[in-house]
């Protein structure tokens, strides 16, 4: 119990709040407070100041060293706005205290009433730390995601990415889930639960103080709603796209960005270097007057009808399968395709040639290419190709 007036330990802290500073911000660096640490911070203040930060519970021991009491160390995190951002799960277990209350309270309503209105009250003051958290959670991300954006420490676009990619995965998504109203097991869908009890009893309960707690509950979570669904809309509209951009820069972009400042550093290669050319050939009249002239004189058409022979081949597939595989191993395989073709015919055209050669497509045909890169010349009565020597045998499948 703290003997001293409110007025005092509020002019303490007035006067000495270089003091209170420098034991919050040691603790906010390093958990705690060492005991050569505060012997340092009360020595530099004088002799009284170790007596005065007992007296008002400013700090407690902790083994050997020291710790800021939690409502000392909250009050300067809210003066300097020195929000850590909460894990997710830290902000989830509120559901739990939120619901065992919400329980109670239905199960409360017809045994003591001074019990059932101290559970409303507490259930309102877990809401209200609930609120608390989150608004400090999306302004601390908020602060740190637009001075990663504007790169105040200059670190590189690697670390850069890697801290957007953990706050989203970490951080935001989750505490987005939470704030969603559509998800069940959300924070807020309880609390949409809980506001719609409110808003029953407030009106039908028959004793009048419990219906006025329940009008207090009840307001507080609209306004509740209305603050969550503003924190809900900053984590969706802004950080994420925030962070999204973040993590599509790329070194690409920092070095063209480098370019930029001094394009003549370096010689450029052709793409980045402009030209002027023409859409048409400087000579394209004499060829459009050369083309059309053409037709100006008109000889003599012969049309002759008749009907000309030509070949009714079919490529019987099955057939040079089995003649492949009585020759295999085959050494030089479009040799042997010609030769087979040669059999039955004195000239080879390119289309049955090509027909012959579909066989080394077969899945049950090893083909070994030749090291030296020996090419060979086929002839067909319109074409010369020239192919590699290959080399194909029968796979173990056969």
């Amino acid at each position: 119990m703290i003997k001293a007036e409110p007025r005092t330990i509020l002019n303490f802290l007035n006067t000495y709040f270089d003091v209170v500073r420098d034991l919050f911000e040691y603790q906010q660096q390093d958990g705690i407070i060492t005991k050569e640490v505060y012997d340092m911070i009360c020595h530099k203040h004088g002799p009284q100041m170790k007596s005065r930060l007992r007296e008002y519970r400013v700090i407690r021991a902790v083994g050997g060293d020291y710790e800021m009491r939690d409502v000392y160390f909250k009050l300067m995190e809210f003066l300097l706005f020195e929000f850590k951002p909460l894990l997710p799960e830290t902000i989830e277990k509120y559901k739990g205290a939120i619901a065992e209350l919400f329980l109670k309270i239905r199960k409360s309503e017809i045994h003591d009433r001074d019990i059932l209105i101290e559970r409303i009250k507490n259930l309102s003051g877990q809401v209200r730390e609930f609120v608390d958290l989150v608004e400090r959670n999306a302004f601390r991300l908020l602060s740190e995601t637009r001075d990663l954006k504007s790169n105040i420490d200059r670190v590189q676009y690697r670390e850069k990415v890697n801290k957007a990619s953990f706050w989203i995965e970490y951080y935001i998504l989750p505490l987005n889930r939470i704030l969603d109203v559509n998800h069940s097991e959300s924070v807020t869908s309880k609390l949409v639960e809980v506001s719609e009890y409110a808003n029953r009893k407030r009106l039908d309960y028959s004793d009048e103080t419990v219906r006025n707690e329940y009008e207090r509950l009840y307001v507080q979570l609209i306004q509740t709603n209305q603050d969550l669904l503003k924190q809900s809309k900053i984590l969706t509209n802004e950080l994420l796209p925030l962070l999204g951009r973040i993590r599509t820069e790329s070194l690409i972009l920092t070095g063209f960005i480098e370019f930029l400042r001094n394009p003549y550093k370096v010689e450029t290669p052709p793409l980045l270097k402009g030209s002027r050319t023409m859409v048409y050939a400087k000579d394209m009249y004499f060829k459009v007057r050369e083309f059309f002239e053409q037709f100006q004189v008109e000889g003599p058409v012969i049309v002759e009808e008749g009907v000309s022979d030509f070949d009714k081949w079919i490529f019987d597939r099955t057939l040079f399968k089995e003649k492949l595989a009585e020759n295999m191993p085959v050494n030089d395989f479009f040799t042997w395709c010609f030769k087979a073709l040669k059999k039955d015919f004195s000239e080879i055209e390119t289309e049955k040639y090509f027909a012959v050669t579909g066989l080394l497509f077969d899945e049950d045909l090893q083909i070994d290419y030749s090291k030296k890169g020996e090419r060979i010349e086929i002839k067909t009565t319109t074409s010369k190709l020239s192919v590699p020597k290959l080399k194909v045998e029968p796979t173990s499948k056969i």
